[in-house]
């Protein structure tokens, strides 16, 4: 598409941490005139360029057949103690994303970009971290043009459920940042809205292929802003 057309966007965990926050950004955002949102339960919110579709990700294929984008944003993810066992957590974190992904192909969407994790790789002993990069792998063949994955180490930002380890972690983060330096700055607590903002400001990269970015990337992309509209 030319450089400054508006785009079509859609969405997946709008309910979420980074998903509601992207979901800000995008409505926010001159270059974008339609926001798509697949969400489990109702937004509960208006927007002149909001449309909210509930869905079962079991079966988005085919509840969103028919429907076209630009753009698809993925922000679907949990943790192993709210999906109650790995397996569920494996559903959420690699079958709802993947099914997701293959229904944003279908709607004709040529940059995906996703929300993954620090460290994830497909070889990792850690469970999460495995999954995390099984998802990547996974996603790489899907055959979008264009694959952004975003790899945020600690998100810093409130959660409807925060446990308090993660509060604990959250109020050191920004005193240990600083140490975290070389090979381990992608280990950084990084704000949830500066996430949010990368993975919309990725879409104006111009960038194909498989690209990852962590800690210092994703506060660069979330710097890039939009290309003034064609008229």
């Amino acid at each position: 598409m030319a450089e400054g057309e508006q785009k079509i966007a859609l969405l997946a965990g709008a309910t979420g941490l980074v998903g509601n926050l992207t979901l800000d950004v995008l409505l926010d955002s001159s270059d974008f005139s339609r926001v798509f949102a697949v969400t489990r339960r109702p937004l509960g919110r208006e927007h002149p360029r909001l449309a909210n579709r509930i869905v079962q990700f079991e079966q988005i294929e085919s509840q969103l057949k028919g429907l076209t984008c630009h753009v698809a944003l993925c922000c679907l993810g949990t943790t192993i103690r709210q999906a109650g066992s790995e397996q569920a957590f494996r559903q959420a974190d690699i079958d709802s994303v993947l099914a997701f992904a293959r229904a944003a192909k279908a709607a004709q969407a040529q940059r995906f970009v996703v929300v993954s994790s620090a460290a994830a790789d497909p070889k990792s002993k850690n469970f999460y971290l495995r999954t995390k990069g099984e998802m990547e792998q996974a996603l790489a063949g899907v055959g979008f043009v264009s694959l952004d994955i975003l790899q945020p180490s600690l998100l810093l930002g409130w959660r409807r459920e925060i446990r308090p380890l993660e509060l604990a972690a959250i109020a050191v983060m920004p005193l240990v940042n600083p140490f975290l330096n070389g090979k381990r700055e992608p280990l950084r607590g990084i704000p949830a809205r500066t996430v949010a903002a990368a993975m919309v400001g990725v879409t104006r990269s111009g960038r194909r292929g498989v690209q990852r970015y962590t800690y210092s990337a994703i506060q660069a992309l979330s710097r890039i802003k939009p290309v003034r509209p064609v008229k």
